[in-house]
């Protein structure tokens, strides 16, 4: 195993230890629903989104166990959206990372209110960064407000209701961009963006390592598109095809395969360049060609 992969899953499983602490416990009441949320957020998955958080605030000269709070409060906002978009009435999927997924276990008014939960505990979380020694306390409401613009109507909901929206109907190349930048990228693009606002980044730099995000973003976005088409069932833990099951539309569908490699060459090359202006980037190097060549 590589000393990037070495890493990933080292910080991994700090973010999870750390999610067990900030969580409300299985037992409090009412306990089905606090199981639920160990459920879903427990069920695997690489913890990226936190671990950029830590490691971008590493970039910056601040250790990563300070900005723990927020790191696991955008995995609890990460987890929710996955909760709602496996329902029913979004994208219908019976698994997830090959697992029941939280409906099909707890039902679907309780896998509703565990999203709810999820999303409205993670900013009591982020919240607690402010009372960590070395962290000013205004740039806690800064990550706040940009993680809530993130998660909301003009990030990741926006995406997805222009996802919703746009289903079974042809699309333009912008149109299908601005769902990737919002749904999928907006989030990996905060995560980012508030670990270096947590370390007392530059103006200048923040707007660099959001320029970061937003490309490993549309990366993340293509290879999963491609994923769903030619990936491999078991590895991914879901059925292949949802997104043709749903009439979505997607980098695939638009690009073919070769169209959608050129690009992620082309994104990626610009995230290199982007991070390369920083001494200590090697784990952003690393993470981008995981990203890349990842295969669930």
């Amino acid at each position: 195993m590589s000393d990037f992969k070495k890493e990933l899953n080292s910080l991994g499983k700090i973010v999870e230890q750390e999610l067990a602490k900030l969580l409300p416990q299985k037992d409090e009441f009412p306990p089905k629903l606090h199981e639920a949320m160990h459920y879903s957020t427990f069920s695997g998955g690489k913890r990226i989104r936190p671990i950029m958080v830590m490691k971008a605030a590493e970039l910056f000269g601040m250790p990563y166990e300070k900005v723990i709070p927020t790191a696991c409060g955008i995995e609890m906002i990460h987890t929710y959206s996955l909760i709602h978009d496996d329902l029913p009435v979004m994208d219908n999927d019976d698994f997830r990372r090959g697992k029941p997924t939280c409906h099909k276990v707890y039902g679907e008014a309780l896998a509703l209110l565990t999203g709810d939960a999820l999303l409205t505990h993670a900013f009591a979380t982020i919240a607690k960064n402010s009372k960590i020694e070395g962290i000013c306390p205004n740039a806690v409401i800064d990550v706040i407000e940009k993680i809530s613009l993130a998660a909301g109507a003009n990030g990741m909901i926006g995406g997805q209701t222009v996802d919703i929206s746009s289903s079974g109907k042809d699309i333009d190349k912008d149109t299908l961009f601005y769902i990737s930048r919002h749904k999928t990228g907006a989030l990996i693009s905060i995560s980012l963006w508030s670990g270096a606002r947590l370390a007392g980044a530059s103006n200048k730099d923040l707007e660099r390592i959001k320029a970061f995000g937003e490309n490993i973003g549309l990366v993340f976005q293509i290879v999963d598109d491609i994923l769903d088409e030619k990936g491999d069932e078991k590895t991914i833990g879901k059925p292949i095809g949802s997104d043709t099951k749903n009439m979505k539309n997607t980098f695939f569908h638009l690009y073919g395969y070769d169209g959608c490699m050129k690009l992620v060459a082309q994104l990626s090359s610009e995230a290199k360049e982007l991070i390369s202006k920083y001494k200590n980037n090697d784990f952003f190097m690393e993470l981008t060609d995981f990203l890349v060549n990842r295969s669930y």
